[in-house]
């Protein structure tokens, strides 16, 4: 996993998740407390309720990018720029100052008056963002989006958002955004809790990880609540989304977030193995729990995808087997590749890779119909439906 350095801030598994308040020089935008049109104002809550409470990263949005406004040209964010730089002059607080647009016009300026990183929520859009983030050798976070500079983040499936990730590219200071949110009529609430559950496949692209989950529908949703209370669930989210590998997460409740995001990092799981004292050599383990996010590894090293059922250990325990249902799974195993534990009282454990197993499954099946339905069972883990079903 490649790190970032955004203007002197560290961001990836070698520093702690990073937390991205947000301010908005727009009326448009949706969530009122972060909306500012007087700069002195806006100046306060950026020292006061975001860099004081912990933000690292200070997101200025000029427009918002809900799909019911209409969307401004790069002429008319320029002429909202004059605003966010005043904000940033009477700034007194230290932090990465992130300017979020789609527009290569817009964030040269920026980047030229100030401005640290860039924010692009339509994901290289404009084929002439990368250049100018790389000309001023600067981070830029990249949402998953179609190629069009009229509306940002219309990607559904999981697989299309990574694809888009993908499309024109990454720079060596790419952060990657999978885009949670209503920003589309066609994606749903189910699609964003599936690219949530899919989240650690993001780290195949070998960038640093940002969402922004902060009082999300597709959260609210499932405790019932309204934004206003949906704070507890956005707690939530953020631990989960750090502990599966997220390392910046965009939010409107900074102190809160960063309490969250702290917790998540403490009992993520090592990720990193230090280089040897001899050696330039760099280990890490991968945090691989499907064999979907194997494949995406396997994919950014050049290997071949079809290897990714060899590549994740899974254990099934067994219990009330027969006498002869266990001995077919014993049979099975000894060329299937997998290894099965236990003794002669009907409870065994099935070991090995989700290939091994499958293997295993359909060697062993043939001693009664109901006990092929439950091999049947087991076999079906490993498919799509079942990794990545309707859990909730």
């Amino acid at each position: 996993m490649r790190n970032v350095d955004a203007a002197g801030l560290g961001i990836g598994d070698d520093y702690p998740p990073r937390i991205m308040g947000v301010l908005n020089v727009s009326k448009e935008s949706p969530y009122e407390p972060s909306v500012f049109n007087d700069v002195a104002e806006a100046a306060d809550y950026v020292d006061t309720a975001l860099i004081d409470e912990g933000a690292d990263i200070v997101d200025v949005g000029l427009e918002s990018a809900n799909k019911r406004f209409e969307v401004l040209s790069a002429e008319d964010e320029l002429e909202r720029l004059d605003t966010a730089i005043e904000v940033l002059e009477h700034v007194s607080g230290d932090a990465v100052f992130s300017i979020e647009t789609r527009y290569h016009e817009v964030a040269d300026e920026a980047l030229s008056r100030g401005f640290d990183m860039v924010n692009d929520i339509c994901g290289f859009a404009d084929p002439k963002m990368p250049a100018v983030c790389e000309a001023h050798d600067v981070a830029i976070a990249k949402m998953a989006s179609p190629p069009d500079l009229k509306r940002p983040g219309a990607v559904e499936d999981v697989d299309d958002i990574y694809e888009a990730l993908k499309r024109n590219g990454l720079t060596d200071k790419t952060i990657v955004d999978p885009a949670f949110g209503g920003w589309s009529e066609e994606k749903t609430l189910e699609d964003d809790r599936e690219t949530f559950r899919r989240l650690r496949e993001f780290r195949g692209l070998g960038q640093p990880i940002l969402v922004s989950i902060n009082r999300k529908n597709f959260l609210r949703e499932l405790a019932g609540r309204s934004t206003e209370a949906a704070l507890p669930v956005s707690l939530a989210a953020t631990s989960m989304a750090v502990e599966r590998g997220a390392h910046v997460v965009r939010t409107h409740d900074v102190t809160e977030t960063r309490d969250a995001a702290l917790v998540g990092a403490a009992f993520a799981r090592a990720r990193v193995r230090e280089d040897g004292d001899e050696s330039d050599v760099r280990v890490e383990e991968l945090d691989v729990t499907t064999p979907h996010e194997a494949a995406r590894h396997i994919e950014r090293v050049g290997g071949d995808e079809r290897a990714a059922p060899e590549f994740v250990s899974n254990v099934f325990e067994f219990s009330s087997l027969s006498p002869e249902e266990r001995g077919a799974l014993v049979a099975a195993t000894k060329e299937s590749g997998a290894m099965l534990v236990g003794g002669d009282t009907g409870r065994a454990l099935l070991v090995g890779t989700s290939g091994a197993i499958t293997r295993t499954t359909t060697a062993a099946s043939g001693v009664s119909d109901a006990f092929d339905d439950v091999l049947e069972e087991v076999a079906e883990t490993f498919t799509y439906e079942k990794t990545y079903g309707e859990r909730a």
